[in-house]
C-alpha cells in the first residue's frame, strides 16, 4: 500500500472523535527526471475536521490548521483534564507552511489565475465561518427567550394557585346587585362610576395573575346581602369576566369596539390554532356583518309580524320575439319562477330560449301583470309623417317620366330639351340606365324628367318610373306602330293612375304617319283630344327640334291642372331612382326629393341602408347645399348600395337610423333564409327530375341593370335547364366573386364593370370564365346559347330500307339470311327490326352484311346480300327486315 493510500483512511466513529476528510485546495508540482525529462503532477492538500465529545455527550469541532506534509508520529497524549479546564484551554495554532511549487515555468496568466483561485477559496472560507457564527448567536438568543417564557408561565401558574386559595374580602357583592346598580344609575341620568371599597392595593402587593376586585359602588357594597360575603375569589372572577364580556358586546354593537389590539384597528399576523384556542385579543372576533344581522333580527322580532308587501302590477312591453330572461327582467320576477310557470304550461325552456308573444302573454297574465304587445314593424310607422300645416305648401316642379318602345327616340327627345347628348354615350344605341334630369324652360319654369329604358328587360325600371311620376310622356315613332313596350308603358301609366301625354316623334322621316299612331292607340283605350278624348297628343322631331315648345306647354298645362304642391319646411323624404358604386366616392344614390328639403349633414334611411348626407350633386355635376321638392340629386355618404325604388327618409338621429336599418336587414335575412329552404327543396326535386342548372354570378354598374339582368336570365330556360343566380351586386368583380364562382363552377358576368388585377390573376389560376358585356341583349343571347348546349339533343329515327329473307344458311352454328333489298338501302351497323306478318319480332343490330364473300358497308335496292343478326337466330324465310338509323338534332330554346 502506497503512502497516499495510507492517508485515505475510512470514515470511523469513535467514542471521542469523528473525523471527515475533505479536499479544499489543489496545486501542481513539476517533477524533473534524468535525461532532461520533466512532468507536472497535481498535488491535493487535504484537511481533516476533528470533533470531540464534551461532558454532555455532544460533539464539538476542534479547530486546527492543516498543512500538506507527510504524516508524523502523533505526540504522546497528555494527561486527561477535567471538562472545565478543557474548555478554558485554547487550541494551539499550528502555523501553516506554504506549499512549495515550482512556478518558474508558469506564465503570467497562469500565475494570475492561481492567485485568483486561492483568493476566492479564502473568501468562501471566511464567509462560511461568519455564517456559522451568526447561526450560533441566533440559536443562543432563541434558547434564552424560551427559558424566559417557561419561567414566566411557571410564575403565572403559581400565582393563580395562590389566588384560588385566598379568602374573599368583606363587602363583596354579587353580579345581580352590580347589574341592578348600573340600571338604577342609568335611569336617573347620572351613571355612577364604580368606586373600589377600602384602600386599593399597591402595585407591588398585587400578585401576578391575581384579578382585581370587582368594581362595585360603595353604597351597593354596604347594602349587599350577607350571602355575597361568603363567595369565593373564583366566583367573583367569573362574575367580573361575564360583566366585561357583556360590556364588550355592547361596545361592539355600537361600532366602537376594535377588532384587535393594533393601531389601525385590524388584526395583525396570521390566525394560528394557538391564538384561536386561547381567545386573546389577537384571535378572530365576530364580524360586523354578523352583528348587524343579529340586530336586524332582533328589530324584526320587536316589531312583530310584518304585513305582506302589496304586489306591484307592471305594464310589460312584449315584442314579437322575447327571451325568458328578458321577460323576467321586464316583470321584475325571478327567472326561475318564470321557468317554473312555463313548466306548468308544459313548455320546457331555458333562460336564453325565445318565446312567442302568445306564450309570453300567458306568463305575464299568470304573474298578474298587464301586457302591452308591440311589433318591430312599428318603427317603420313612425317614419311616415303627414303634413299638418297647409300654410307651408308651395308649388313644386312636375315630375315627368318619358316612356316608350326601344329606339323610338326617348333619350334623343330629352337631349333636345336639355341641349345635351346623352344618347350618343349609350352602348348599342339604346338606353340601359334610368336617368333623372331637371330642365329650366325659357319662362323660368322647371320640369323634372325621368328617362326610362325601352328594352323589354327593363320592365322594373319603367314600373318605378311610373310610381314616382306625376305625368307620363309616351313617345311613339311616327314611322313605326304601337309596339309591345308601348303597350306595357300604357299599362304602367294606368296602374299608377297618372295622366299621359302622347309625343309622336320622328315626324320628319319619310313614311311618318301620325294619324295611324293615334288610331292604333284607340285599341288600347287611349283616346287623344282630336278624337274626343282627354289625352293630349303633340307631334315632335328630336333631331329637327320641332314641336318642343308645344310639348313643354302641354306638360306645364297638365301640371297646373294637377296643382302640384309640397312643404319644404319639414324633414325630407323621397325615393331612390338609381344606385351605384363609384371608385373614390363609395355608394352613390340618385334621389328624387318629394317632400321637405334635403340638406348636407342630414341622417337618412333608405331601404336596409342608412347614412349621413356628405355631399349633394345635381344633374349637371354641380355641388348644392340643399335639395327642394321635385329636385333630383346624387347623394353620397351611405354605408351600402341601396336598392332602386327604396324610400328615402330623413330621421332625427343616428340611433333611430340604425334601429330601422337593423330591422330591415333582419327581415331581409329571414326572407332569404326562407327562400333558401324553398330553393333547397326545389333543388332536391330538380335533381330527382334531372334538371340542369347554369350557375351565374352577376356584377353590374348600377342596381337597375343588375335587376334587369336577373329578370331577363331567369326567364330563360325550360323544364330541363334553368339559370341559377348565385350572387349579384353592384361594383367591380373582386376575389370573393371569383372564389364563389370557382367553388360552384359558375360563370361570372360583368355588365359595364371590370375585374381588378387580383381577381383576374385568380381567375386565370382557377380557370374561372369571366365575360364582359355592355349591351343587355348580348347577355341574353349568350346565356340562351349556353342553355341550349346543355339541353339533351333530340333523337330522331331515320328510315333506310326493307329487305326480304329468301333463304337461310347455317355457318358455324349461326344462321345467315339470304335477302333481297326491296326498298331503300341497308347499311352495316344500322338498327334493324325483324317483321313477321307485319309484327315486330326482334329489334337489334346487324352483325354481318356481305355481298358474295366480301363485307360491304351498304347494299342498295335490287341487290342480293347476306345478313345475320347479333345474338339472334330465330329467322324464317319470308320475314321482312326493316333497316333504320338514329340521328341527333340539337335543341334550341
Amino acid at each position: 500500500m502506497s503512502d497516499r493510500d495510507q492517508e485515505k483512511k475510512p470514515l470511523s466513529l469513535n467514542r471521542s472523535k469523528l473525523e471527515l476528510s475533505k479536499t479544499v485546495e489543489a496545486g501542481q508540482v513539476r517533477q524533473n527526471f534524468s535525461h532532461g525529462r520533466s512532468k507536472s503532477v497535481t498535488v491535493e492538500v487535504r484537511k481533516k475536521r476533528t470533533f470531540e465529545k464534551n461532558e454532555s455527550g455532544r460533539f464539538r469541532e476542534v479547530k486546527k490548521d492543516f498543512v500538506a506534509e507527510e504524516p508524523q508520529a502523533a505526540p504522546e497524549a497528555p494527561e486527561a483534564k477535567s471538562a472545565p479546564e478543557a474548555k478554558k484551554e485554547p487550541v494551539k495554532e499550528v502555523k501553516k507552511r506554504p506549499v512549495v511549487e515550482d512556478q518558474g515555468n508558469l506564465t503570467n496568466s497562469e500565475r494570475a489565475t492561481r492567485m485568483a483561485a486561492l483568493k476566492a477559496a479564502e473568501e468562501r472560507r471566511k464567509q462560511d465561518e461568519a455564517d456559522a457564527e451568526v447561526r450560533a448567536r441566533e440559536e443562543a438568543a432563541r434558547k434564552v427567550e424560551e427559558d424566559a417564557r417557561k419561567a414566566e408561565e411557571a410564575k403565572a401558574a403559581e400565582a393563580a394557585d395562590k389566588a384560588e386559595d385566598a379568602p374573599v374580602k368583606d363587602g363583596s357583592m354579587s353580579v345581580e346587585d352590580v347589574e341592578k346598580s348600573i340600571a338604577a344609575s342609568t335611569a336617573k341620568g347620572k351613571p355612577s362610576k364604580p368606586k373600589p371599597v377600602g384602600k386599593p392595593k399597591a402595585a407591588e402587593e398585587i400578585m401576578p395573575g391575581e384579578p382585581a376586585e370587582p368594581l362595585v359602588p360603595e353604597e351597593r357594597r354596604r347594602t349587599a346581602p350577607a350571602a355575597a360575603k361568603t363567595k369565593s375569589r373564583k366566583e367573583i372572577d367569573e362574575e367580573n369576566a361575564r360583566l366585561a364580556a357583556r360590556k364588550r358586546a355592547e361596545e361592539e354593537a355600537k361600532g366602537g369596539a376594535a377588532r384587535a389590539k393594533t393601531d389601525d384597528g385590524r388584526r395583525r399576523g396570521k390566525l394560528s390554532i394557538n391564538n384561536a384556542m386561547s381567545g386573546d385579543e389577537s384571535g378572530r372576533r365576530r364580524s360586523m356583518a354578523s352583528i348587524k344581522r343579529q340586530q336586524a333580527k332582533a328589530k324584526a322580532r320587536a316589531q312583530g309580524p310584518q304585513k305582506p308587501k302589496e304586489k306591484v302590477v307592471r305594464d310589460v312591453v312584449v315584442p314579437d320575439v322575447i327571451t325568458v330572461q328578458e321577460l323576467a327582467n321586464r316583470m321584475a320576477e325571478r327567472a326561475a319562477d318564470v321557468i317554473k310557470s312555463l313548466m306548468g304550461m308544459g313548455v320546457m325552456a331555458t333562460i336564453n330560449q325565445s318565446l312567442d308573444p302568445d306564450t309570453a302573454q300567458l306568463v305575464v297574465e299568470e304573474f298578474g301583470h298587464n301586457m302591452k304587445r308591440v311589433s318591430d314593424a312599428d318603427i317603420e310607422e313612425s317614419l311616415v309623417s303627414v303634413d299638418e300645416n297647409d300654410d307651408n305648401l308651395i308649388g313644386r316642379p312636375p315630375v315627368v317620366t318619358v316612356m316608350g318602345h326601344v329606339d323610338h327616340g326617348k333619350t334623343s327627345l330629352l337631349d333636345a330639351l336639355r341641349a345635351t347628348d346623352v344618347a350618343g354615350g349609350e352602348a348599342g344605341g339604346i338606353t340601359q340606365h334610368i336617368g333623372a334630369y331637371q330642365v329650366t324652360m325659357a319662362t323660368g319654369a322647371k320640369i323634372t324628367f325621368i328617362d326610362t329604358p325601352g328594352h323589354a328587360a327593363f320592365t322594373e325600371m319603367r314600373s318605378r318610373g311610373a310610381k314616382v311620376t306625376d305625368i307620363v310622356v309616351l313617345v311613339v315613332a311616327a314611322d313605326d306602330s304601337v309596339m309591345p313596350q308601348t303597350i306595357e308603358a300604357i299599362s304602367h301609366a294606368k296602374a299608377a293612375g297618372v295622366p299621359m301625354i302622347i309625343a309622336i316623334n320622328k315626324i320628319d322621316k319619310p313614311g311618318a304617319d301620325a294619324s295611324r299612331v293615334k288610331t292604333q292607340l284607340l285599341q288600347h283605350e287611349v283616346v287623344v283630344e282630336e278624337m274626343g278624348g282627354d289625352v293630349q297628343a303633340v307631334e315632335v322631331s328630336a333631331k329637327q327640334r320641332l314641336g318642343l315648345t308645344e310639348l313643354e306647354e302641354a306638360i306645364l298645362l297638365q301640371s297646373e291642372v294637377l296643382d302640384l304642391k309640397a312643404n319644404p319646411k319639414r324633414v325630407a323624404d323621397g325615393v331612390v331612382v338609381e344606385a351605384r358604386m363609384e371608385k373614390g366616392r363609395g355608394p352613390v344614390a340618385t334621389v328624387l326629393v318629394q317632400r321637405g328639403t334635403l340638406k348636407t349633414g342630414d341622417i337618412f334611411v333608405t331601404g336596409a341602408e342608412w347614412g349621413r348626407v356628405r355631399a349633394l350633386v345635381d344633374d349637371h355635376g354641380n355641388r348644392v347645399v340643399d335639395a327642394i321638392p321635385g329636385m333630383p340629386v346624387e347623394v353620397t355618404g351611405l354605408n351600402g348600395v341601396p336598392a332602386a325604388g327604396d324610400d328615402f327618409v330623413v330621421v332625427e338621429n343616428e340611433a333611430k337610423a340604425r334601429e330601422v336599418s337593423d330591422f330591415r336587414q333582419r327581415r331581409i335575412r329571414e326572407t332569404q333564409a326562407a327562400a333558401m329552404k324553398k330553393s333547397a327543396l326545389e333543388n332536391m326535386f330538380a335533381q330527382s327530375g334531372e334538371v340542369k342548372e347554369l350557375p351565374i354570378v352577376i356584377k353590374g354598374d348600377v342596381q337597375g341593370s343588375v335587376e334587369a339582368l336577373i329578370g331577363t336570365l331567369q326567364k330563360l330556360g325550360n323544364e330541363e335547364v334553368s339559370v341559377r343566380v348565385l350572387h349579384s351586386g353592384v361594383g367591380g368583380i373582386n376575389e370573393s366573386d371569383v372564389t364563389l364562382a370557382r367553388a360552384s363552377n359558375a360563370l361570372i358576368i360583368g355588365f359595364n364593370v371590370r375585374a381588378n388585377q387580383q381577381a383576374r390573376e385568380q381567375s386565370r389560376r382557377d380557370n374561372v370564365d369571366i365575360r364582359y358585356y355592355s349591351i343587355i341583349y348580348d347577355v341574353a343571347d349568350d346565356i340562351k346559347k349556353m342553355l341550349s348546349g346543355m339541353l339533351s339533343p333530340e333523337v330522331r329515327e331515320k328510315f333506310l330500307g326493307y329487305a326480304e329473307i329468301r333463304d337461310l344458311f347455317t355457318i358455324s352454328g349461326n344462321k345467315i339470311a339470304g335477302c333481297m333489298v326491296t326498298e331503300g338501302t341497308v347499311k352495316r351497323g344500322a338498327g334493324v327490326r325483324l317483321l313477321r306478318d307485319n309484327v315486330v319480332i326482334h329489334s337489334g343490330e346487324l352483325s354481318t352484311l356481305r355481298r358474295f364473300k366480301d363485307e360491304v358497308k351498304e347494299v342498295r335496292e335490287g341487290y342480293e346480300c347476306g345478313m345475320s343478326f347479333a345474338k339472334y337466330n330465330d329467322l324464317q324465310a319470308g320475314d321482312m327486315i326493316e333497316c333504320f338509323e338514329n340521328e341527333e338534332i340539337a335543341v334550341e330554346l
